[in-house]
């Protein structure tokens, strides 16, 4: 959620919110830290009931912010957090987490394997999947004709000029230029990062506004007509505009995924994990699908969904759609090349 935030109403909630639940008998609490709206507060309330337990679920913007508050906390404050793919291989690589006991976490057997095993955590020592999605290309069929487009590079025409809304992501904008030509989003080559630098500044023109809080208002306002989007965002438009559409682009899409990890200074790590196996159970993994908008990453959750979600491939891309994209990485001290080129093109 960085700005890989995917709550549907993050400006909703202060930064450092926190939102305190049932009072147990027994006083156990777990303390949570996740981006705000991201969550279905229900599944939060039977766990604390099933379990007789409190849940302080406190809130934050951006993985950055994440990462900070932890590392001045040397770990120690929160019982389980949540971070998205390129940030877990640095903390993990800087001692802030805390490993995952898979054996205390009977129904991991059900997460999709293809989300397992990612680069920044190979055997999953450090996180497990919470929620993922796809960055892709969203338009209102009311303003424009977007019925050819079928690929990043065709933003680029000019009959969009005026029309277009970016994420305010540095890794989605670039991940799209890179990959419309032909590179890995998570290239750490300068080159092709200022060849996709250069393909931006050309896109300038056609830009309104970038927007990662609550993406699909743009959309649905009419302020924007095409341009970039998250899966869950679109759905959510979806379900107040019928005219919103969403395309998977030829060259392949942006992958994110948001995990569970457990910060090194954790009080509650066996609560934390009876947590995390609580939310994998089919029915919660459902629940998040309707919350949220996002396929849930066990593979059982579809056999509590009704086929209103099951077969919307806005929700669920499709295996050809999911091979086409590429899972958004660490790209180490080159993110200092990203960052220098999106100021220069923001600037």
């Amino acid at each position: 959620m960085n700005q890989y935030l995917k709550g549907v109403k993050a400006a909703s909630i202060a930064l450092t919110a926190t939102v305190s639940f049932n009072v147990s008998a027994n006083n156990e609490v777990l303390n949570i830290y996740n981006w705000a709206e991201y969550m279905p507060m229900g599944v939060i309330k039977a766990f604390e009931k099933e379990y007789d337990v409190s849940v302080n679920y406190s809130t934050f913007e951006n993985n950055e912010s994440m990462y900070t508050k932890l590392k001045l906390l040397d770990g120690k404050g929160y019982d389980l957090a949540f971070a998205s793919t390129y940030f877990i291989q640095r903390m993990s690589d800087e001692g802030m987490l805390a490993k995952i006991d898979k054996s205390k976490i009977p129904h991991v057997k059900d997460i999709i394997p293809g989300l397992m095993g990612q680069p920044f955590d190979k055997n999953n020592d450090y996180s497990l999947p919470y929620i993922w999605g796809v960055t892709a290309i969203s338009y209102n069929g009311d303003i424009v004709d977007g019925s050819n487009v079928t690929k990043w590079a065709d933003l680029w025409n000019d009959e969009f000029a005026g029309q277009i809304m970016l994420l305010d992501d540095v890794r989605d904008v670039f991940g799209m230029a890179l990959k419309a030509k032909g590179y890995s989003i998570n290239t750490t080559n300068e080159a092709e990062i200022k060849e996709a630098y250069e393909m931006l500044k050309d896109l300038r023109p056609n830009v309104v506004v970038y927007n990662s809080d609550a993406p699909h208002v743009p959309f649905v306002t009419g302020e924007v007509g095409i341009g970039q989007q998250w899966n869950g965002n679109a759905y959510l438009a979806q379900a107040e505009m019928e005219n919103i559409e969403f395309v998977y682009p030829d060259e392949g899409s942006i992958l994110w995924m948001d995990n569970f990890i457990i910060p090194k200074g954790a009080e509650k790590v066996d609560l934390a994990h009876k947590f995390i196996d609580f939310l994998y159970r089919p029915e919660n993994q459902a629940a998040m699908v309707e919350e949220l908008g996002y396929p849930a990453p066990s593979k059982r959750a579809k056999e509590k969904l009704s086929a209103e979600y099951t077969e919307n491939n806005v929700i669920f891309p499709s295996d050809e759609d999911v091979e086409k994209g590429e899972f958004t990485n660490d790209v180490g001290e080159a993110v200092s090349i990203y960052n220098r080129y999106w100021q220069l093109l923001k600037s």
